[in-house]
């Protein structure tokens, strides 16, 4: 039970043996990615739920005279974002995620442990 990984009450649960190596390391970094995709997965929740409730005012893309309350929710909205917003949701992405969701300087999040993978 003071293996690295085990959890009560199913103890190692490694159902297509990833971790069949016993890589160390490894390990920690798959542990860090679960971390981050469930951060993302939960970014996305929000970002789906939100606007059902509330919107921002103003312009979107004046140059189009697209508003942000023209905007559908959910999957409506990938044909109606220009693709130079989607551009900038993608960069600002990447931004975060080489940075470890910091502005200053990478971090040791999670259980200690990078998220970033650097």
């Amino acid at each position: 039970e003071n293996e690295l990984g085990v959890q009560p009450p199913v103890g190692f649960w490694d159902p297509l043996e990833f971790t069949k190596d016993g890589n160390k390391e490894n390990f920690l970094r798959r542990r860090a990615v679960e971390l981050k995709h469930g951060r993302v997965a939960m970014y996305a929740c929000i970002g789906y739920f939100v606007p059902e409730y509330t919107k921002f005012s103003g312009d979107l893309s004046p140059s189009l005279g697209i508003k942000f309350s023209d905007v559908p929710n959910g999957l409506g909205a990938l044909s109606t974002v220009p693709l130079a917003g989607w551009l900038q949701i993608v960069a600002f992405c990447g931004f975060i995620e080489n940075t470890g969701f910091t502005f200053v300087q990478r971090k040791e999040i999670g259980w200690m442990k990078c998220a970033s993978m650097t």
